[in-house]
């Protein structure tokens, strides 16, 4: 029983040592370094910000209305071309014009008032001068005289601002344009005693509208007036619209803990695409350069070392930035000297020429040739079967 144990002992340790066998010359690898390149040539570089803005007209007036009353007409709707100084709504007239009259009589009575204290007055003095009166008397006409003059003068400013106020009843637009919106109807009641009342909005021209973008203050440093912008918005998906920044506002505003700048940019809007209130998607692009010779920026971060390369040969040189060029068996490094980056491109001022194909990252795989695997057959499986028939 031992002899036999010790058997199945070796036959296992022979299986053993054939699997390992096997599995280390199964398959040679044989490593193979490659170079990605890309030329020196020229590039558009930018840098830039995004932002988010609402388009609104250039121009736009609300309207309201400085008295109180019932609206009695509305001569406009949603839309309607306007002209400065058309009418456009009315309010009900019937008060405004007893209270006119109230103080036009009011006025003449004050005025008839004063024609007797004038003549009462001018009579006294006559008499105070030769001394028939005395100066109390005297005194009580000229005072009475006095009150008279102001009393026509208030009834005059009454007058007026009764006037002034039927005036108000009717409402005219004040610029040429299009009514945006509008907040009343007829027989609708306003009342303007804390603050005016809004009844219309109208745009002066939407062929010239406005983007004002909330930019975030790590952004506003790099934003100047006249830099170039485009948008889009969501209503044209495949639209990019042009503009340039025309004012970039100091005043700051800060929601929930962040801090942004309005920045406005001209929108012209000719073909009349763009509708007040759109959101827009706004890029500004805070530096540009167009057609300067650059590398991809990932050839100035390669840095090969001999492990990495292999069977290549290093020819390394010094500068802050290089860029390398593979030549025969050996990667040989330049000295640039660069100029502005978007992350993508980065401008080389000198140190490469033009055209020159730049190494920009190692490509490293394996050639596997897989071998015959070696079949180990246990000394106490059954041979291979014979064939010889006896004859």
């Amino acid at each position: 029983m031992k002899k036999i144990s010790k058997i199945w002992i070796w036959a296992g340790v022979i299986i053993l040592l054939a699997i390992v066998i096997w599995l280390l010359s199964g398959n040679k690898k044989e490593r193979q370094i490659t170079f990605a390149t890309a030329k020196v040539e020229p590039a558009n570089i930018q840098n830039s910000v995004t932002a988010t803005g609402t388009i609104e007209p250039v121009t736009s007036v609300t309207v309201g209305t400085q008295v109180s009353g019932i609206i009695s007409k509305i001569f406009v709707d949603y839309n309607t071309v306007v002209k400065k100084g058309q009418v456009i709504a009315e309010l009900d007239k019937t008060n405004l014009i007893s209270s006119l009259n109230t103080a036009k009589a009011n006025l003449s009575s004050a005025q008839s008032q004063l024609t007797y204290e004038t003549s009462n007055y001018n009579r006294y003095k006559a008499l105070y001068d030769k001394g028939l009166v005395s100066a109390d008397e005297y005194e009580n006409a000229r005072l009475s005289f006095v009150q008279a003059k102001e009393s026509v003068a208030t009834a005059k400013e009454t007058v007026k601002k009764a006037e002034t106020d039927l005036g108000y009843a009717t409402i005219t637009s004040p610029i040429d344009g299009i009514v945006l919106s509008k907040e009343v109807e007829e027989g609708q009641t306003v009342a303007a005693s804390y603050s005016t009342p809004e009844l219309f909005t109208i745009a002066q021209d939407l062929t010239d509208m406005r983007v004002v973008a909330d930019v975030d203050e790590a952004d506003i440093g790099d934003v100047k007036e006249g830099a170039r912008a485009t948008f889009t918005v969501d209503a044209y998906p495949n639209d990019t619209f042009n503009g340039k920044v025309t004012q970039v506002r100091q005043e700051a505003t800060t929601t929930n803990n962040v801090v942004t700048y309005e920045v406005v940019i001209s929108a012209p809007n000719a073909d009349l695409k763009l509708k007040p209130g759109l959101t827009a998607n706004v890029t500004v692009y805070t530096a540009e350069k167009q057609g300067v010779l650059s590398v991809p920026s990932k050839a100035l971060r390669f840095n090969p070392t001999k492990e990495t390369v292999g069977k290549y040969t290093l020819a390394d040189c010094s500068g802050k930035n290089k860029v390398w060029t593979l030549e025969g068996n050996t990667l040989k490094a330049h000295s640039v000297q660069t100029g502005m980056s978007d992350g993508t491109h980065t401008e080389i001022i000198s140190g490469i020429a033009n055209g020159v194909d730049v190494i920009t990252v190692i490509n490293e795989t394996a050639d596997e040739t897989p071998a015959e695997p070696q079949q180990e057959q246990s000394p106490f499986a059954p041979g291979p079967r014979k064939n010889d028939k006896k004859k």
